[in-house]
């Protein structure tokens, strides 16, 4: 597939074709191959946590236990706790992009932005083996027994958890501004 159409094709998926199983190689080789970003003193802070089993059903766990607190009655703080909980569990795979956070806020940013393009090769590699992923930026991110799960270090940030799973239904093509239309030429 050519570069151009790629980009163009890619779309953010929610919905998997769970009859395929994920191959932790095969995301593994999509990352080893990702991380070939531009990053200023090549700090390279990052570092990636797959989380299934039974760690994801974990996970799914503490999303209904926080999710869930704001619902009036037992009967609907129950179904809101279950429907949180699947809203893990039923992704096949997800991946947590923890970034080594720099103390020097100009190379904290720069580190972030490098781990957004490696975010973005990921993805455009994964669409390419049929594979889709969504970037999700929730309160899961900073929840204390969260990270405890996942093993997110003091001086740790995780940027973002990836859904990633076989492509089920792909979502029909969202229109973009060109950027033609926000260009400015100063000469």
């Amino acid at each position: 597939m050519q570069l151009e159409q790629l980009i163009k094709d890619r779309r953010s998926i929610t919905n998997y074709d769970t009859s395929k199983e994920i191959s932790y190689k095969e995301i593994q080789e999509l990352l080893d191959i990702a991380v070939w970003v531009p990053n200023h003193k090549m700090t390279q802070p990052w570092r990636f946590i797959l989380i299934d089993g039974e760690t994801k059903q974990n996970l799914g766990e503490i999303n209904a236990k926080q999710g869930a607190k704001g619902a009036a009655t037992a009967e609907e703080k129950e179904k809101k706790a279950e429907a949180l909980k699947k809203k893990i569990t039923d992704v096949p795979l997800w991946i947590a992009v923890v970034l080594e956070e720099n103390t020097q806020m100009k190379f904290r940013e720069e580190d972030y932005a490098s781990a957004s393009m490696l975010i973005q090769n990921f993805s455009l590699l994964a669409w390419e083996k049929g594979i889709g992923t969504i970037w999700k930026t929730n309160t899961l991110l900073e929840n204390a027994d969260a990270r405890e799960l996942l093993q997110i270090r003091p001086g740790e940030r995780n940027i973002g958890l990836l859904q990633v799973g076989y492509i089920g239904k792909e979502p029909k093509v969202k229109p973009r501004v060109p950027a033609s239309e926000r260009t400015t030429v100063l000469n």
